[in-house]
């Protein structure tokens, strides 16, 4: 997979090297490791805790083809704040932060699922996507169900990319041509190929009121982002769209699209549906992966990652959190998070060249509450090892990242 959170053979001995230097903690304290650091003969820790930069929130991450490490975070209030880009060729540093959004205070964090995604295209140009704050410019197409003058009528999904020198972000773009009612979490994916995608759920005029009408909508871009098109249908069956629960998009290493998003249907209908285009987003087929009949939104997230055999993907379904292989002749039923409480949110996950999967999510965390980091690991078998792992205190508005170390250990990004 192109940027799979495994980095490629030819990295592996200068990253071996880098990751022992880098989660000895010296990165985060501003320290200088070097470019040698001496290997220790003391055994790789298997799962190593790490905090955001600069104390940020909802870290979003990818390698590329060069074992490079990309990464997103959010800085400022809930409602209003700032996008910021990092990446690190060497681990010894981070590169200074470059803020994402061409205006200030246009993203944000609230909700916790309405936040930037990062894709990797080609050339390992960097794509973000996010759902714009109430002072976003520029605004959508307004809803006709809402005040004009509200601020919150008109929001924007929002996209930018990397420019070609790799200094800076251009100017933010609104992908909404002709769909309102912007709410849960946009995504975004993308290819080696120059495909882009922006998926999102929303109304159009004409659509009858209510989450059961909503509707699963893609904007295509052929030129890595150049340009996009008109946003489009990606699904015609009438499932609705949850309104206040994000989407997972992702590319795998065949350049299938994939995307999952919850349903609305009939407003209690919540089910969790995947979405599988093998014709770069032009048409797409699509099945329920796990009902969920409850008559409240629930705010829920998702994730993908790949594997050497298999797509993964990670969900949450009556507050507890779920995984399951999607891509095998054979899939395997869904794992349950173990210990999983009544709210369990926000999972994410990680392979590494073994084979082996690590399960991140959250417990307790609430609007404006912060919550407690879970994990647990998985053999190639799905069977779980080691105790499953637990930290307090995460910042409110926040989740975790799971990442695969070079040397087969893993790393939770918080």
């Amino acid at each position: 997979m192109r940027c799979s959170n495994v980095s490629t053979s030819r990295s592996l001995d200068r990253w071996h090297a880098i990751w022992l230097c880098l989660f000895t903690g010296a990165l985060l304290a501003g320290t200088n490791c070097g470019r040698s650091p001496a290997v220790s003969t003391e055994p790789v820790e298997k799962i190593t805790l790490l905090r955001v930069p600069d104390g940020g929130l909802q870290p979003q991450t990818a390698f590329d083809a060069e074992g490079v490490l990309h990464l997103v975070y959010y800085k400022g209030e809930a409602a209003k704040g700032d996008l910021y880009y990092v990446r690190s060729s060497d681990g010894a540093t981070f590169s200074q932060p470059i803020r994402v959004n061409s205006q200030p205070e246009s993203a944000v964090a609230a909700g916790t699922i309405r936040g930037a995604q990062l894709a990797l295209g080609e050339g390992g140009r960097v794509h973000v996507a996010w759902n714009g704050s109430s002072v976003a410019e520029p605004k959508g197409p307004l809803n006709p169900e809402q005040p004009a003058d509200s601020p919150h009528n008109g929001l924007p999904m929002l996209y930018a990319r990397l420019n070609d020198e790799r200094t800076a972000f251009e100017p933010q773009r609104n992908l909404m041509r002709k769909t309102f009612a912007l709410d849960g979490g946009g995504t975004i994916a993308a290819d080696a190929s120059g495909h882009v995608y922006v998926l999102w759920h929303g109304s159009t005029a004409g659509d009858p009121k209510g989450e059961g009408s909503r509707r699963v909508w893609i904007s295509r871009s052929d030129d890595n982002g150049a340009s996009f098109a008109p946003e489009e249908v990606a699904y015609t069956e009438p499932t609705g769209a949850c309104g206040c629960c994000g989407m997972r998009a992702f590319v795998d290493s065949r350049g299938d699209l994939y995307a999952l998003f919850r349903s609305a249907r009939q407003e209690i209908h919540r089910d969790l549906y995947l979405l599988h285009s093998r014709d770069q987003g032009r048409n797409f087929e699509g099945r329920m992966l796990d009902p969920w009949e409850i008559n409240a939104c629930p705010m829920t997230s998702a994730a993908f990652v790949e594997s050497s055999t298999s797509i993964l993907a990670a969900w949450e379904t009556e507050n507890k959190v779920y995984f399951a292989q999607i891509g095998a002749a054979k899939p395997a039923g869904p794992i349950l998070a173990p210990g999983a409480g009544d709210d369990s949110k926000h999972p994410s996950l990680a392979v590494n060249h073994d084979g082996e999967t690590l399960l991140v999510w959250m417990d307790g965390e609430g609007w404006g509450k912060g919550g407690t980091l879970r994990w647990q690991l998985y053999n190639l078998q799905g069977d779980a090892v080691e105790s499953p792992g637990e930290t307090p205190g995460i910042p409110p508005f926040s989740f975790a990242a799971a990442l695969a170390k070079p040397d087969g250990g893993f790393a939770i990004l918080y």
